[in-house]
């Protein structure tokens, strides 16, 4: 797995089941889609400080993401759907996490309002740490300068962090978004700092049962964000069972009409334990091509064969 698993916690699903007495708390507010290198900068600081002073730290974030409900023609496919934020989010050390239905309620809330009932009424906020593109409020009316006056006002401090950068990039949930839906899963690892990884099932049928008996993995259907088409090295975990493999994200053209799958091949097979609703997680680690249609079959399985040559060089530079 991408990560060790995470520690259970409390979620709470909306201001009403915070138990009276959780606060004062140390907060940090935003979608953190992705739980990046940035996300995690801002939560490590939030967690220190609240350890520092006894009080309880706090992630408070939205579902679904307020461009879903917004502009859901527009909205992003998201890096990590809020199951795995949750999971992400729980690694951080983090006590808690307060998870916002984000409707037309909360999208018209105004930014004090917001404050006042969110912040002030049910976390008894001592501080809140924030990057310096957060905005809130109703048409996002206020950013971190708004913020330090509600605190001024209210009684709690406001913490304003730098963006993170690497490697001259700087990180952020869109810019990690732009570079998976490119393809670029390489760059994408290193702004989010784990290979991307998708979390699901496999699909029906290729040889799974209550076992798993042939060397190939279809991902079931996946709603959320998926590299470009392609071919890419990669690993997939089932249970504590991890294979290399080569994954293929596309329409597979050569052979006749265009049938989309994410198909894994692994490298390093054994059967192994698989049904529909085991959970797998396949990790994007190099793109090797894009996605041809072949002259033939034979073409292609001529490509598939330099394919799992260059995924095992790959593998064995990683010993």
């Amino acid at each position: 797995m991408s990560d060790a698993a995470a520690p259970m916690i409390p979620v709470f699903c909306s201001a009403q089941e915070i138990p009276a007495g959780f606060g004062p708390a140390v907060a940090a507010i935003g979608n953190f889609d992705g739980v990046h290198r940035g996300h995690r900068e801002i939560l490590s600081a939030v967690v220190n400080e609240a350890r520092d002073l006894g009080m309880r730290s706090v992630a408070i974030t939205f579902d679904p993401h307020p461009e879903q409900f917004l502009r859901p023609a527009e909205a992003p496919r998201l890096l990590t759907p809020i199951a795995e934020r949750l999971r992400l989010l729980a690694a951080t050390g983090i006590d808690a996490v307060l998870v916002l239905p984000f409707d037309a309620a909360l999208a018209g809330l105004p930014a004090r309002d917001f404050v006042r009932r969110i912040l002030v009424a049910a976390l008894r906020v001592f501080a809140v740490h924030e990057g310096g593109n957060f905005r809130f409020g109703h048409h996002a009316e206020a950013g971190v300068a708004e913020l330090r006056e509600f605190g001024a006002g209210f009684g709690f401090a406001v913490h304003q962090h730098s963006s993170v950068r690497v490697r001259g990039l700087e990180v952020s949930s869109s810019a990690i978004r732009a570079l998976v839906a490119a393809g670029d899963v390489h760059r994408a690892h290193w702004m989010l700092g784990r290979p991307f990884a998708v979390r699901s099932t496999p699909a029906r049928g290729r040889g799974i049962g209550t076992r798993l008996l042939v060397p190939t993995v279809n991902l079931a259907p996946y709603a959320e964000l998926l590299p470009a088409f392609g071919v890419y090295v990669t690993r997939l975990t089932i249970g504590a069972r991890c294979f290399q493999a080569v994954t293929n994200v596309g329409n597979r053209p050569t052979f006749g009409a265009p049938s989309f799958a994410v198909e894994s091949h692994l490298l390093d097979f054994e059967p192994v334990d698989l049904d529909e609703k085991t959970p797998i997680e396949l990790e994007f680690l190099l793109r090797l091509r894009g996605e041809f249609q072949w002259p033939s079959p034979e073409a292609l399985k001529a490509q598939i064969f330099k394919d799992v040559a260059r995924a095992k060089r790959y593998f064995h530079l990683l010993r």
